[in-house]
């Protein structure tokens, strides 16, 4: 399921993930992956009423879980056999608040290593404007 250096990224059946998040966060939230790679997970998630905030806009909390997901995912993807992660930092960057429709959050590799990844998650709106990045290190942990 994953790709070393110098390997071709493999691609991942996006519903499996789904199912093995089954009774957590994501599956709350909605989170839906639509593509994964060892080089690149997207993920959408419906904007709700229960995830708004008083003002209406889509919580800034939601935003950073879904990123978080997306990133640990895609983490995952990338981790030596028996191998487990678990999210070190995240730092998010919030630009423009969302109100209607479908995000969307793409994670990308700015650092992977043996023992901490570096994910760099931009979550975007339908029309795709930039909504938040959140700049994530995962630490490797060895199983």
């Amino acid at each position: 399921m994953t790709a070393g250096k110098g390997e071709a990224s493999m691609n991942i059946d996006p519903t499996m993930v789904s199912e093995h998040l089954k009774g957590t966060l994501a599956e709350l939230l909605g989170i839906r992956f639509v593509e994964m790679s060892s080089d690149r997970v997207i993920a959408e998630m419906p904007i709700r009423d229960d995830l708004r905030t008083v003002g209406g806009a889509l919580h800034g909390g939601t935003l950073m879980a879904l990123a978080d997901t997306v990133g640990g995912a895609a983490t995952m993807l990338n981790l030596p056999p028996g191998a487990s992660t678990t999210t070190l930092e995240s730092k998010t960057n919030f630009f423009a608040p969302g109100h209607e429709g479908t995000v969307r959050a793409e994670a990308l590799p700015l650092h992977r290593g043996k023992r901490t990844m570096v994910w760099q998650t931009r979550v975007t709106d339908e029309t795709g404007r930039l909504l938040s990045q959140t700049i994530q290190t995962q630490m490797v942990l060895s199983g």
